[in-house]
């Protein structure tokens, strides 16, 4: 069992949690995942490792509640423990060690963002940060993001923080403006937002690696459900990412396959109505 010496509500469907967990701490690195289970009948599901304390044996993940089993995680508290807890599985983020990278984190991907972003600022690598959400209220981990950034962006789609739109459109000033400057790009959130990112730097010819995280099953390779095209070959997230070259990635087929299973989680998610008591099935 894998107890939960903290959980922060960092805000109202988003929660971070950090784990006990030596094993998985002794081995993370920025980039890597963890696969786990709230029960013993349950999914699992994939997480992208947010921090990790080595000498503390710990690891932080983030989850926002979209589907049953990240409501049922939603609802644990600190004391209480994980069923299954796996990792670190993926390979690690490959992160520059100079120059001048712009990390864009939409929505929860300030999260797995975060790491990539400390390990950078550690080896002394100039980071320009933007982090957005739909509003203010739902942004995550700004402070944190501004302590490793040499400059942070924020960005709301109604405005009522930082730059009025989306993040993209901050990546868009600074592409007009800064473009010489810039070495990569680091993009990690919603598909469609990366995949935007990835068409606003193509003619720039700017470096720029995304973090999927596209339907997963086991997450060591064997099953395959987690595949996609990258560079004309068929990839596996979860043992060749999962963080791959943007410009080469099929996002068409990578939305379409991210939808295969709206209805069923929508389905699961109005069954888990109880709030994850007992009687949840």
């Amino acid at each position: 069992m894998y107890k939960i010496l903290k959980k922060r509500k960092l805000n109202p469907v988003t929660h971070l949690f950090v784990v006990h967990a030596p094993l998985v701490a002794r081995r993370a690195e920025p980039g890597q995942f963890v696969i786990l289970r709230v029960r013993p009948e349950g999914e699992r599901i994939p997480l992208t490792i947010c921090d990790y304390d080595r000498s503390e044996g710990t690891i932080t993940i983030v989850a926002q509640e979209v589907g049953k089993t990240t409501r049922l995680l939603g609802r644990l508290e600190e004391g209480d423990s994980l069923v299954d807890f796996v990792g670190p599985l993926g390979k690690p983020a490959p992160l520059p060690d100079e120059g001048h990278v712009v990390a864009i984190g939409g929505g929860i991907g300030a999260a797995p963002v975060y790491p990539k972003v400390r390990a950078m600022h550690e080896r002394g690598v100039r980071v320009t940060g933007i982090i957005g959400a739909r509003t203010a209220e739902l942004l995550i981990l700004e402070e944190e993001m501004a302590a490793v950034c040499d400059r942070l962006f924020v960005a709301t789609d109604d405005g009522t923080k930082g730059y009025h739109g989306f993040v993209t459109g901050v990546l868009e000033r600074l592409l007009r403006e800064e473009a010489e400057d810039i070495d990569e790009v680091l993009a990690v959130g919603p598909m469609v937002m990366m995949r935007a990112v990835a068409d606003m730097t193509r003619p720039y010819g700017i470096r720029t690696m995304i973090s999927v995280d596209p339907i997963m099953v086991d997450g060591t390779g064997m099953c395959g459900a987690c595949r996609l095209t990258v560079g004309g070959k068929t990839r596996f997230a979860c043992v060749d990412g999962p963080t791959f070259d943007a410009h080469e990635v099929d996002f068409e087929e990578a939305i379409r396959r991210s939808r295969m299973y709206v209805e069923e989680q929508q389905l699961a998610l109005h069954t888990c109505s109880c709030g994850g008591d007992e009687g949840c099935r």
